[in-house]
C-alpha cells in the first residue's frame, strides 16, 4: 500500500514536471516564433531597402551613362564640325589659289602680248609711242629682264626726244619765234628733266621767257641754274639772262649784284663789256 502511494506520488511529480516542461516548451516555441517573425520583418525591410538602393543605383548608373554618352556625342559632333570647317577653309583656300593661279596665268599671257607689242615699237624706233605706253606696260607682270630692257629703251627714247626737241627749240629761237621755242623746250624738259642737256634747255627756255615778257617764270629756276651748273658757259649765259630779267622786273639791286658776279667770275666773258655798261647805267639810275 505504501509502495503504491509512492508510485502515484512519483507519477504525479512526473506529470507535474512534464506539464511544466510542456509549458516551457510552449513558451520557447512562442518566443522562437516571435523571433522568427521579427527576423522576417527585418529581412523584408532589408530587402525593400536593397531593392530601393538597387533601383537608385541603377537610375544613377543610367544617368551617368547617359551624361557620358551625351558628352562623348557632343565631343564627336564638335570634332566633326571642326573637321568640316577645316575642310571648308581648305576648299576655300584652294579655290582662291586656283583663281589666283588662273589670274596670274591670264595676266602673264596678257603681259607677254603687251611686251611683244612694246618690243615691236622698240624695233621700229617709235619713240613717242614708247614713252606714252611705258607707264601702262610697266604695270604688267613683266619679267625682270623684260622690265630692265624696256626701261633702258624708254630712257634712251626720252633722251633722244629731249635732244630733238631741244634742237628744234634752238631753231625756233634763232628765228625769234619765241612762243614756239618755249613750247618745244618745255616739252623737252617734260621728257627728261635731269638729262645732260637739261641745263642748256633751261637756259634757252629762260631766254624765250624773257623775250615773251615772262621774266617771273624764268626767275623761278635761273638763280639755281647760275649757281649750281657745272658748265661754265651755261653759268655765264645764265647770269647774263638773270641780270636782264631782274632789270626787267625792276629788281635793281639784284640786277647790279648779278652783273658784278658775272664780271667777277667771268672777266673774259664776251658779255663783259655789256655787263660793265649795264652795271654803270644801273648805278647811275638807281
Amino acid at each position: 500500500m505504501h509502495e503504491v502511494d509512492e508510485e502515484l506520488s512519483e507519477i504525479k511529480r512526473e506529470i507535474i514536471e512534464s506539464r511544466g516542461l510542456v509549458i516551457k516548451t510552449n513558451n520557447l516555441t512562442n518566443a522562437l516564433s516571435a523571433d522568427i517573425k521579427s527576423i522576417a520583418k527585418r529581412q523584408q525591410s532589408y530587402e525593400r531597402r536593397l531593392s530601393w538602393n538597387s533601383a537608385v543605383a541603377y537610375l544613377v548608373f543610367v544617368v551617368v551613362v547617359f551624361v557620358a554618352l551625351k558628352l562623348a556625342w557632343d565631343a564627336r559632333v564638335d570634332q566633326i564640325r571642326a573637321e568640316t570647317q577645316s575642310h571648308a577653309q581648305d576648299n576655300e583656300r584652294l579655290r582662291k589659289e586656283v583663281k589666283e593661279a588662273q589670274k596670274r596665268d591670264e595676266d602673264r599671257a596678257r603681259a607677254e602680248i603687251r611686251a611683244a607689242q612694246f618690243y615691236d615699237l622698240v624695233r621700229q624706233g617709235k619713240k613717242n609711242e614708247l614713252v606714252d605706253q611705258w607707264e601702262a606696260v610697266r604695270k604688267e607682270p613683266l619679267s625682270k629682264a623684260e622690265a630692265a630692257a624696256f626701261a633702258d629703251a624708254v630712257e634712251r627714247a626720252k633722251n633722244e626726244l629731249a635732244a630733238q626737241l631741244y634742237q628744234q627749240g634752238l631753231e625756233k629761237a634763232r628765228l625769234q619765234r619765241w612762243q614756239e621755242a618755249a613750247g618745244l623746250l618745255e616739252e623737252s624738259l617734260k621728257y627728261k628733266e635731269d638729262s645732260a642737256i637739261s641745263p642748256s634747255v633751261r637756259l634757252r627756255l629762260a631766254e624765250s621767257y624773257r623775250h615773251l615778257g615772262k621774266c617771273k617764270e624764268a626767275l623761278v629756276f635761273l638763280p639755281q641754274l647760275a649757281e649750281s651748273t657745272v658748265d661754265r658757259e651755261v653759268q655765264d649765259d645764265a647770269l647774263y639772262v638773270l641780270a636782264h630779267c631782274q632789270t626787267d622786273t625792276q629788281a635793281w639791286n639784284d640786277a647790279k649784284n648779278t652783273w658784278k658776279t658775272l664780271l667777277r667770275r667771268f672777266p673774259d666773258s664776251h658779255f663783259a663789256a655789256e655787263a660793265k655798261l649795264e652795271l654803270a647805267q644801273l648805278q647811275l639810275a638807281h
